[in-house]
């Protein structure tokens, strides 16, 4: 059976796994082949290097599972509504033809996941089009949809993924970047240094309660579907 792939978009290396991490390990644990796409190398980030977030990142997306994770190299905090950037996604799209793509939910206190959620829509909507040509002349690939992740948005989901049988997996994962999560002597105090893996946690507890299992993710998608399964 062939199955299609997935693929997912974060404006910095660790928002994948914040937001879907449970789901992917347990896709790529039923053979799915998932795909991470990093928009930005997270250079200007408070606490670590570009090099140590590359190596955390590694190690994150072998823990996943994940059969291919690059990075575009776009400005961190410079992920503007740029044409020469859309093609960049729109050219990642034709090359792995994903059944579905995911992004950053775009209401959050980051303004680069809202507009990481911006660029992949309009990249998205881009790639079905055969007239409009990428760097590499690709032919055109249709999305099925768009589902967004949650990263710090309070959103109530529309779709919830029971990831009880993964859980512990997505928070080796996150545990897999400690220049971002752990607190030292030498840190800069963040949001991410404060407890953030316990809050991350708690919000899926959260979400599993209303789904009736220990643990779920939640995804929101502003168009209708129609599936079996995801």
């Amino acid at each position: 059976m062939n199955v299609e792939s997935w693929l997912a978009f974060g404006a910095h290396a660790d928002d994948v796994e914040i937001g879907m991490g449970a789901t992917i390990k347990a896709e790529t644990e039923r053979g799915r082949d998932v795909i991470i796409c990093d928009l930005t190398e997270a250079e200007l980030s408070s606490n670590g290097t570009v090099d140590i977030r590359k190596k955390e990142a590694e190690r994150a997306a072998e823990l996943l599972g994940v059969s291919k994770r690059n990075n575009l190299q776009l400005p961190d905090r410079g992920l503007y509504m740029k044409e020469d950037y859309i093609l960049q996604l729109v050219s990642v799209i034709r090359e792995h033809k994903p059944e579905y793509v995911f992004a950053p939910y775009w209401v959050d206190r980051h303004p680069d996941h809202g507009n990481c959620a911006r660029l992949v829509k309009e990249a998205v909507f881009s790639a079905g089009i055969k007239n409009i040509k990428d760097k590499n002349q690709q032919p055109a690939h249709k999305v099925k949809n768009i589902f967004y992740y949650l990263i710090n948005s309070a959103e109530r989901p529309q779709l919830f993924v029971d990831v009880t049988r993964s859980y512990r997996t997505k928070i080796e994962a996150l545990k897999a970047y400690p220049s971002q999560f752990v607190k030292t002597l030498e840190s800069i105090d963040t949001p991410l240094t404060n407890g953030y893996i316990e809050r991350v946690e708690s919000r899926d507890k959260l979400f599993g309660l209303e789904a009736g299992v220990s643990y779920a993710e939640g995804f929101i998608t502003e168009q209708t579907y129609i599936t079996n399964h995801l």
